[in-house]
């Protein structure tokens, strides 16, 4: 098959969906490979190794679709790309849909097979092109959201540990997936004052056995959340349902009792946010105030760390590249069930239970 692997256009989105070693392991089982010119630049890949490996190099990315029969890429096709796209291609990347009823319309309307990083689950129903960048995601969420917290930025001015004599800042984590998990264990090792809340008992069981003794659990509903979240000094949205719009956990009127200078980093809003008052930022501009408290809602947190968080990406969808590049996606969709579920739209007709009421 050809694969092409344009540069991504998202606001300094540096991440690449091919490194040059998986461009030789695609060339070496015979597949045809096309980069486009400086796609991996920002994670520090050259054109001249992805030449050595085997690959053509392309000026623009219409060079790239009009060749492609598989399109791998980070993240999902924006405006200018749609008209690209083409009938019975193959666009592997994390899709969203959720977030957005124009991509589902766009893509359904391409008529190509959108796979989805984000729903393909394995045997064990996890999600593991998800779970290196929500590892990635979710100790951003506190570098950054701790960023934003000093007082040159417009927060509070505290240190997430405080000093002897002086009490820590309290970091609020709503959801103990990935995410919240990893921004767990970030905070706690800065001597924050840590609170993580869930629904699933056994999962905070868990998290109380192995995490530091400075990170408390608590059952989540809307009476815990709203007294963590009025004594947050950092708030994160952790809050995963996997190919489906996250839900507003913290509601407006919660977010109005927070501290005047508290900052809110938003992981879910990939999904739509679990924050009633998140709305979606980027790194050009990536916080807005509401109601006196700083919003972080960058939807591509990991394009930060782009060197990273593409090596972290990358060896886990290859693989699965290999194999669709192999077999194709229907032979593959029906060897593998988990694979399947990352079919979300199939020549226009849309598959992902999730997104199906929202056109």
């Amino acid at each position: 098959m050809i694969i092409a692997c344009p540069k991504e256009i998202k606001i300094l989105e540096n991440r690449v969906g091919l490194t040059p070693s998986g461009v030789f392991q695609l060339v070496s089982l015979g597949h045809k490979v096309y980069i486009q010119r400086g796609a991996g630049a920002g994670s520090g890949f050259e054109d001249q190794e992805y030449i050595l490996a085997g690959a053509g190099i392309k000026n623009t990315a219409a060079e790239l679709y009009m060749l492609a029969d598989i399109v791998i890429k980070v993240k999902e096709p924006l405006a200018s790309e749609y008209k690209l796209i083409r009938e019975n291609q193959i666009i592997f990347t994390y899709f969203h849909f959720a977030s957005s009823i124009e991509l589902i319309q766009e893509m359904a309307a391409s008529k190509a097979i959108c796979i989805a990083y984000e729903t393909i689950k394995d045997k064990h129903g996890g999600l593991p092109l998800l779970v290196p960048m929500s590892q990635i995601a979710g100790r951003l969420a506190v570098l950054e959201g701790l960023r934003f917290l000093t007082k040159p930025f417009g927060g509070l001015g505290i240190l997430p540990g405080g000093v002897p004599g002086v009490e820590p800042a309290k970091i609020t984590i709503v959801g103990a997936g990935m995410v919240g998990t990893e921004a767990a264990k970030i905070a706690a090792g800065l001597d924050a004052e840590v609170t993580i809340l869930d629904v699933n008992p056994n999962r905070l069981l868990y998290l109380s056995e192995t995490l530091p003794k400075n990170v408390k659990t608590i059952f989540s509903n809307a009476s815990s959340i709203s007294k963590y979240s009025s004594e947050a000094d950092l708030l994160i949205g952790a809050v995963l349902v996997p190919g489906a719009s996250a839900p507003k956990l913290v509601t407006e009127a919660m977010v109005k009792n927070m501290k005047k200078g508290a900052v809110i980093v938003d992981v879910a809003i990939d999904q739509g946010g679990c924050i009633e008052t998140s709305i979606k930022t980027n790194f050009d501009a990536p916080t807005f105030e509401k109601h006196g408290v700083i919003h972080y809602c960058v939807a591509n947190m990991p394009g930060a760390v782009a060197r990273t968080a593409t090596l972290a990406l990358t060896q886990v969808t290859l693989p699965y590249l290999i194999q669709l590049a192999d077999k194709g996606y229907e032979k593959m969709s029906i060897e593998d069930k988990g694979f399947a579920n990352g079919v979300n739209i199939d020549k226009g007709v849309i598959l992902l239970d999730e997104i199906k009421h929202l056109v």
